[in-house]
């Protein structure tokens, strides 16, 4: 699948919400939790050479670091302003810039990522470059987001991420000869007071690099847009936002 999107506005966004996000992105470090007790149940506790896509503000590096046996650690990220985030103690080769474009290290053990793979302009080559780079018997670890993420902005809006579905990804990596050991999905609600805290929430966190940034916001069309938020409102009172992350624990084949 072919997406266009503006990468240098994404890092912008990221950037930007850099502080923000380590305190609001409360679902991405819960995903980041199960994805790497998915690998924990699959993956061998030795994974000496690992490239990470997107590793944000180190989420998933810690809770990789401090369960699997790693020396040696490329960390991507569109911006270098995430390098604070990180100890200076761990084996890091940074990898700056847009990971589609940038030369991948080869003979790697796993490939991991959070919350990432989801602002590719085409996934499918960039998953035959990850295939490539891996060792045979390597690991291709990720979560990102399937096709009910973020429902409620997209129905109100019309704009959103195209996201693909588990049937998609599945086809994908078998595809690409890869040995799919997890393919899995949940859904995390979140409930905030009032639709304008929805949009402070997603600003927060940076995904606005494609969706709710775009739409050109007007007094008028943020008045219209928290009444229409108000079909999501709960019996409680307060409003949902859906996240529907994706998990995949797959392994090269020999």
């Amino acid at each position: 699948m072919f997406v266009n999107l503006n990468k240098s506005l994404i890092a912008q966004r990221f950037a930007k919400a850099g502080q923000s996000y380590t305190e609001q992105a409360v679902i991405q470090k819960k995903i980041c939790q199960h994805l790497c007790q998915l690998m924990q149940a699959s993956c061998p506790k030795h994974l000496p050479d690992i490239l990470e896509i997107g590793c944000g503000s180190g989420n998933l590096t810690q809770q990789v670091a401090a369960n699997f046996q790693v020396e040696q650690w490329h960390l991507n990220d569109l911006y270098p302003q995430v390098q604070p985030h990180f100890q200076s103690d761990l084996p890091i080769q940074w990898m700056i810039g847009d990971i589609e474009t940038l030369t991948l290290p080869q003979h790697l053990d796993a490939i991991v990522s959070s919350s990432a793979v989801q602002w590719m302009t085409d996934l499918s080559v960039l998953l035959a470059r990850c295939h490539a780079a891996l060792k045979k018997q390597g690991w291709l670890c990720f979560s990102t987001f399937g096709p009910d993420n973020f429902t409620e902005i997209k129905q109100l809006t019309g704009q959103g991420l195209q996201y693909w579905s588990i049937d998609d990804w599945r086809q994908q990596l078998e595809q690409l000869n890869f040995e799919i050991v997890e393919l899995s999905q949940q859904y995390f609600y979140m409930q905030f007071e009032t639709p304008k805290a929805v949009l402070k929430h997603i600003k927060a966190t940076g995904v606005t690099g494609t969706s709710v940034q775009q739409q050109r916001w007007t007094k008028q069309s943020l008045t219209e847009f928290y009444h229409r938020y108000q079909q999501f409102q709960l019996e409680n009172g307060l409003y949902t936002l859906t996240y529907h992350p994706v998990y995949c624990i797959a392994r090269r084949k020999a």
